[in-house]
């Protein structure tokens, strides 16, 4: 069995039966195609976490009983005249219309909140009918010194104030999320002035803006990957129709793994966006590869047919190779915890066995109608692909033993940081740059409480008619612990209305007071569970959410508090990612392990596989010295690209050690059988390096910074394995001598 594992049988097939594939290829394309239609992007930034574990499975049981969360819409309104009335009363009417509005479930802002007053009734908590400045600041001023909630929501300066509208979650699904976003707007619209001015933030405009980018970024990837892809083909063969058929099979490629991906999963996330875009450039890659073998066969002899044939037997077993390596290094990411990257990893692997049927399969088709139509490809290669070859091969030779013993020394030296390397998250980076949302939601965290509020969610004795004693005693401790940690006036709570009590208030009197809603923000309706609230930066970092998160369970676990859960979007996403990338991190190296074996199995060589280890493992490692160097650290898009970018690299060198290993069968020696390899695949691997890198390149240049790293880690990956593959793979090759030669070779003294 070849090094494909007999997958090249499909393309013989092609050659042998092409109006029936050339058939069955266009019944799939139209398949593809019409899935197109359905295409969309799910924003929705919980399906990354979905099944991710036992944060995922509290922050779900929070939204139970207490409702959800990672809609809520924040509305910061500013404005130099706070304490004019007239502003005040202006304010008044937007906070009721805001209450009033189709999608709100309940609304909290400082003219929604109430207090108790005698005779059994509640009051406005902002006194009505103010009529000088004077009074509308020593009223502001007085509640947010006595009430903790309205320290969460005036600022300090009085310049502005928060107010949350909480969706109603069966509204918003019917009408939907734009629509909602759109109410608001136009809400905004009629009380924006000179004086007033407001901004929105929060989950629902968070994910919003990674949608409008998603979009953005898969019509500009496909787009340029595509013109990108087609000028380099240009470059290398110099004719316009061989570089169009070169980028006709990327694209058809791209068709399907777009239609399949929405065929499986229904939409893209803004993970699974890029796939389209990588697989674009990886099957550009091979499409490239493929038609330079081509042209270099067919200058040997007329019969082009017969050159198509030998490249499908020759080329395509080491193309089912590399796609079962990229395959398997995508795999490796469904081992992380989480929907989102198992979706990744999914469409990652489905992409890569797509991007190989249609090298077997469309390319094949379109080479045998151009031949049809008279076409032939120039004689060779455009000259600035081969001027490096000379060079290559001259430091090969020069001195390959110290060469290879530097390589391994450098990788040896490369792990230090490799295992000095930190799991870093943070929220905020995988929002666009320039985030209109993200700089409303720091200034609410500069001003009030914050707009990443954690939960503590704590088991009650139970008082249906009001909260007993012992629970309320309960609520005060935890609101007391949570004050410790987030700070003094960032928590609120049923103990925030303690005030009130001193004011001979009931309880039960000061629920009646907040109203239904906002109580069921502080305690169920059947009084068995609390909520307290407390209101952290966004800015935060996953390790600084865990350690606070942390210190408050050891403080919670002191003073005999049982049964409490800590939750939240923040606390599912800092510890979900940490988790994520740690698990991530493991299987990037069991895709690396995995990988050298199959080379070894498929090559039936356990030293061809030994000696793929350093230059494969070198572009990771060198991209990890850089993470480490820079305090970017391991992140879930470092993790990914790494693992992604690996199975690329290890691409270049199973074609180098394919054709390598033919020659030395044809009885060429070790250093002859490399320079044979360089001059035959060299020009292809720098070629298919380029395209690769400046499709990646695209990458770079998206807003969502996540997105953007991962484009320039691959292209830094990229660079790093075309080296190791032209230099430092020939120098182990040549300088490991009798270790690579046959024992025949051994024997008679055979220089190597």
């Amino acid at each position: 069995m070849s090094i494909g594992f007999g997958l090249e049988r499909l393309g013989l097939l092609t050659l042998r039966f092409p109006r029936i594939v050339a058939i069955a290829v266009l019944a799939f394309t139209a398949l593809c195609t019409f899935q197109l239609t359905k295409f969309n992007i799910d924003g929705d930034l919980l399906r990354l976490y979905r099944g991710s574990g036992i944060e995922y499975d509290r922050y779900i049981a929070l939204t139970e009983n207490f409702g959800t969360f990672e809609n809520d819409v924040y509305l910061l309104v500013q404005s130099d005249t706070l304490t004019d009335p007239g502003t005040l009363e202006e304010l008044r009417f937007l906070g009721l219309e805001l209450e009033l509005n189709e999608f709100a479930a309940g609304t909290m802002s400082p003219f929604s909140l109430r207090r108790p007053a005698e005779g059994g009734t509640s009051v406005p908590a902002v006194p009505e009918g103010m009529e000088t400045s004077e009074q509308v600041a020593e009223a502001l001023a007085d509640l947010r010194i006595n009430d903790p909630l309205m320290s969460n929501l005036i600022l300090a300066d009085n310049a502005g104030m928060v107010m949350i509208m909480f969706p109603d979650p069966q509204t918003m699904a019917e009408l939907g999320e734009d629509t909602m976003l759109a109410s608001l707007r136009e809400l905004m619209a009629a009380y924006e002035s000179e004086d007033i001015h407001i901004e929105l933030t929060g989950p629902a405009i968070w994910k919003e803006e990674v949608l409008n980018a998603s979009r953005f970024d898969q019509l500009l990837f496909m787009v340029a990957g595509v013109v990108l892809g087609f000028l380099t083909a240009l470059f290398s063969f110099r004719t316009f129709w061989g570089a169009l058929i070169a980028t006709l099979t990327p694209v058809v490629t791209a068709f399907w793994v777009t239609g399949m991906t929405i065929l499986v999963f229904g939409s893209f996330t803004f993970l699974t966006n890029i796939i389209s875009a990588l697989v674009l450039v990886i099957a550009f890659a091979e499409s490239m590869y493929f038609c330079l073998y081509w042209m270099r066969t067919g200058n040997t002899g007329p019969d082009q047919r017969a050159a198509l044939i030998e490249t499908v037997r020759k080329v395509s077993p080491a193309c089912a190779l590399t796609a079962i390596t990229t395959i398997i290094a995508c795999t490796s990411l469904a081992l992380a915890p989480g929907q989102g990257l198992r979706e990744f990893a999914i469409s990652g692997a489905l992409g890569m066995a797509l991007a190989f049927l249609a090298l077997v399969t469309f390319l094949p088709l379109s080479l045998l109608l151009a031949m049809r139509l008279g076409f032939r490809m120039r004689k060779t290669p455009s000259a600035a692909l081969t001027a490096p070859i000379p060079l290559v091969r001259r430091i090969a030779h020069a001195a390959p033993r110290s060469a290879a013993l530097a390589a391994i020394l450098v990788a040896g030296l490369l792990l230090i940081p490799h295992f000095l390397l930190e799991p870093h998250f943070k929220f905020q980076d995988f929002l666009p740059r320039g985030s209109d949302a993200i700089a409303t939601s720091d200034q609410i965290d500069a001003g009030v409480g914050g707009v990443a509020p954690v939960y503590i969610r704590i088991p009650l004795e139970g008082g249906l008619t009001e909260m007993t004693d012992g629970d309320f005693a309960t609520v005060e401790r935890v609101h007391q612990i949570a004050e410790n940690n987030f700070g003094v006036g960032k928590v609120i709570s049923a103990a925030s209305f303690r005030h009130y009590s001193e004011l001979g208030f009931s309880r039960e009197r000061i629920f009646e007071a907040v109203g239904p809603f906002l109580r069921q923000r502080f305690v169920t309706d059947d009084g068995m569970q609390a909520l307290i609230t407390a209101f952290s930066p966004t800015s935060e970092n996953a390790r600084q959410t865990v350690a606070l998160v942390e210190s408050m369970r050891a403080e919670l676990t002191s003073a005999g508090i049982e049964g409490a859960e800590i939750s939240g979007f923040r606390v599912l996403t800092a510890y979900a990612s940490l988790d994520m990338i740690g698990t991530l991190q493991i299987s990037l190296m069991l895709a690396i392990a995995l990988s050298v074996v199959l080379i070894g199995i498929a090559f039936r060589s356990w030293k061809l596989a030994l000696v793929s280890v350093i230059p494969n493992s070198l572009p990771i490692l060198l991209t990890e010295l850089f993470l480490y160097a820079s305090g970017i650290q391991l992140q879930l898009t470092t993790v990914i690209s790494l693992t992604i970018a690996f199975g690329i690299a290890v691409d270049d060198t199973i074609h180098f050690l394919a054709h390598y290993a033919r020659a030395r069968e044809r009885g060429e020696t070790i250093a002859k059988a490399v320079d044979t390899t360089l001059d035959r695949v060299g020009p292809a691997l720098i070629a298919t390096t380029l395209i690769l890198i400046a499709g990646c390149a695209v990458v770079t240049v998206s807003v969502l910074p996540q997105v953007a790293l991962f484009g320039f880690l691959t292209v830094i990956t990229l660079l790093a394995a075309l080296i190791g593959d032209l230099i430092v793979l020939p120098a182990l090759l040549i300088g490991g001598g009798m270790v690579f030669a046959r024992w025949s070779e051994r024997k008679n003294g055979i220089p190597a």
